[in-house]
């Protein structure tokens, strides 16, 4: 299990890196720690979460997501919105800018993986198309554990 262990994150890796040097990061997120941007990435595909849906997604606590928050609006990449029905809460978008810029940053390393994906055989193809399932409930695994064991 440890040689398929270490294939896999070899692997994982190495398309993440190919992705960060295809589409580079807009230099407005190039000063983002690791835990802003992935809440930037959460609020891009869920605009309007609140910060206690943001901190069960990305399972920290509330008063982390908060923290992030305030350093993210400080830097204008945030904003936060009353709720309608609830004033207590704060509903959480990317700013018009940043989520233009967000967007094609995705689109870029999506056209990427899209081209090497098309460029693999019919049979390569599908063994990825396979393999999808069984890597989300690997992720969701991880996810849970919270450690790897």
């Amino acid at each position: 299990m440890t040689n398929a262990a270490e294939e896999l994150l070899g692997a994982v890796s190495a398309i993440r890196r190919a992705l960060r040097r295809y589409s580079g990061r807009p230099v407005e997120l190039s000063s983002l720690t690791g835990a802003q941007l992935e809440l930037v990435r959460l609020l891009r595909r869920r605009p309007g979460a609140s910060i206690a849906d943001a901190a069960l997604e990305l399972r920290v606590a509330p008063n982390t997501v908060s923290t992030l928050v305030g350093q993210l609006a400080e830097a204008g990449v945030v904003a936060r919105a009353v709720d309608a029905t609830d004033r207590r809460v704060a509903r959480l978008t990317l700013t018009p800018a940043i989520a233009r810029k967000v967007d094609a940053w995705r689109d870029r390393r999506f056209e990427a993986l899209g081209g090497a994906l098309a460029d693999l055989t019919d049979d390569d193809r599908r063994r990825v198309a396979d393999a999808l399932p069984a890597l989300a409930r690997l992720a969701e695994a991880l996810e849970v554990a919270g450690v790897i064991r």
